[in-house]
């Protein structure tokens, strides 16, 4: 299931997985105000993805955005990488909920490695804010969502090989 909370927090939790090292160190940069990769981040435009390749396979989704109300967005999972999300600045809530719970609504979609779930409500609540990192495995349905009206999001999303 879902870990969430601080980059040390989170960090903790996975320590022992090998996978999540060049992560977190990249994360750590997307958080830390005087970084270069930060700096990167705040550069990217409003509604478009910069990728960055890791190491390990993984790679790093730099996003700008508005949020949205949660009747535009929809539940995900994925079979062959892992979320870890990490906002830079702004807000959302994030919602999780085991895949097992739910309903396909598309099946999976290999070339963009995603299932979409028909709506569900009895999820868990995130409120994923600046500095906190949540990770998402694939038994993790997930959305992201306006807390209360469409704010600028920079986030992360690392996409690790599960």
């Amino acid at each position: 299931m879902a870990v969430f909370g601080s980059l040390s927090a989170v960090r903790a939790q996975l320590a022992h997985d090998p996978r999540f090292t060049a992560v977190f160190a990249y994360v750590a940069e997307a958080l830390d105000a005087a970084s270069a990769v930060r700096k990167r981040i705040g550069g990217v435009a409003i509604g478009t993805t910069e990728r960055i390749e890791l190491a390990g396979g993984a790679f790093a989704l730099e996003q700008a955005y508005l949020s949205k109300p949660r009747a535009e967005v929809f539940l995900e999972s994925h079979r062959k990488y892992i979320d870890v999300q990490a906002v830079v600045a702004g807000g959302e809530i994030q919602e999780v909920v085991d895949i097992a719970r739910m309903t396909v609504d598309a099946p999976y979609n290999a070339e963009r490695d995603l299932i979409k779930y028909l709506d569900f409500r009895d999820t868990s609540l995130l409120s994923a804010r600046a500095g906190l990192v949540a990770v998402f495995f694939p038994v993790d349905g997930h959305i992201s969502r306006a807390i209360d009206q469409p704010v600028l999001v920079r986030k992360v999303v690392v996409k690790v090989p599960a």
